[in-house]
């Protein structure tokens, strides 16, 4: 099985690393006093991905848009949400009678990175492009506690939730992925 998620240790090999660093300027994004890790763990992750943080500390498989993490504002547990690049419906794939010649384009890559089209080509082309939300509950469990204010330890504990949260996702994604195998088609 193929990592959908991983944190990049070659681009933070340093102890202070650029994530670290990050965290510490950008205090201000947390909220604190919450006995519950929940939002914690969301601002440590919109801190290390894009566009927060480029290139993320928290690098995806490229069939992988986007990924965020959120409270639930039912009861505040955790849930992510993931864009993943899909092939079109097995229907639309069957006849090509819907595109009457109107040279429908499906995802586009620019150095193995899917990209949505630009304007100028939206002037010119029709696209069709399949993606799959994923939608689904993360456990709490291995989460550290919030730090009590910006003086304790927030980065270590930044860096422990996005790392949980890269396994827990890696967990849910990563067959999802391998079933799509390796192409848009």
């Amino acid at each position: 099985m193929g990592k959908a998620f991983w944190i990049d240790q070659e681009f933070d090999r340093d102890r202070d690393g650029r994530y670290a660093v990050h965290v510490r300027k950008n205090l201000d994004e947390f909220e604190w006093g919450d006995i519950a890790p929940v939002r914690f763990a969301c601002t440590a992750w919109e801190l290390a991905t894009p566009p927060s943080l480029a290139p993320g500390f928290v690098r995806w498989d490229r069939r992988i848009l986007e990924a965020s993490c959120h409270r639930n504002t039912w009861d505040g547990t955790l849930y992510a949400r993931v864009r993943i690049v899909s092939p079109l419906p097995e229907e639309l794939r069957r006849s090509r009678a819907w595109w009457r010649d109107r040279g429908w384009l499906g995802w586009q890559e620019t150095f193995g990175q899917y990209v949505e089209p630009t304007q100028q080509d939206l002037a010119r082309l029709p696209f069709l492009r399949a993606s799959l939300l994923v939608e689904a509950p993360l456990p709490l469990d291995d989460l550290p506690p919030e730090p009590e204010g910006p003086h304790m330890e927030v980065e270590q504990s930044a860096h422990r939730a996005v790392t949980v949260l890269a396994r827990e996702l890696n967990a849910l994604v990563s067959p999802v992925l391998d079933q799509l195998g390796g192409t848009a088609g």
